[in-house]
């Protein structure tokens, strides 16, 4: 079934100026984009992102990194498309992850992993809504 999931290159791959390269990587793997843009998140953005961590102790660290530096938001299509991205991009800490993934290529450890996948379908509507409007 062709699903659409939110991807977001975060500010660590921003400063190294390796996001085409990331896009390369993603495309390569048969996603296709639907809609991509270039922000830079306050506090307040990137809190209501993430606010299903808040009170768990890597929130702050978190929302920090986040707005350390611009994020490429990009909705992605394919099928399958959350559990396929999230096989492309390789486990949470980019040690774990396995070879060729894009935490692996790019991340730089656990807190600055490189990419944001949502995690489930439904989940993927809310931060698509929320990042990308109604």
């Amino acid at each position: 079934m062709t699903e659409r999931t939110l991807f977001i290159i975060k500010p660590n791959v921003t400063e190294k100026h390796r996001i085409g390269e990331v896009i390369a990587a993603i495309e390569a793997k048969g996603f296709r984009i639907v809609d991509m843009k270039m922000e830079r998140w306050d506090e307040v953005r990137a809190g209501g992102f993430y606010e299903v961590h808040r009170g768990k102790p890597f929130y702050g660290a978190l929302v920090e990194f986040m707005t350390s530096g611009p994020v490429v938001p990009i909705v992605l299509e394919a099928e399958n498309c959350v559990e396929a991205l999230r096989n492309a991009i390789g486990a949470t800490d980019p040690a774990k992850a396995e070879e060729g993934t894009v935490r692996k290529r790019f991340g730089d450890s656990l807190t600055r992993n490189a990419v944001h996948a949502s995690d489930s379908p439904e989940n993927a509507k809310k931060e698509i809504a929320y990042v990308f409007g109604g």
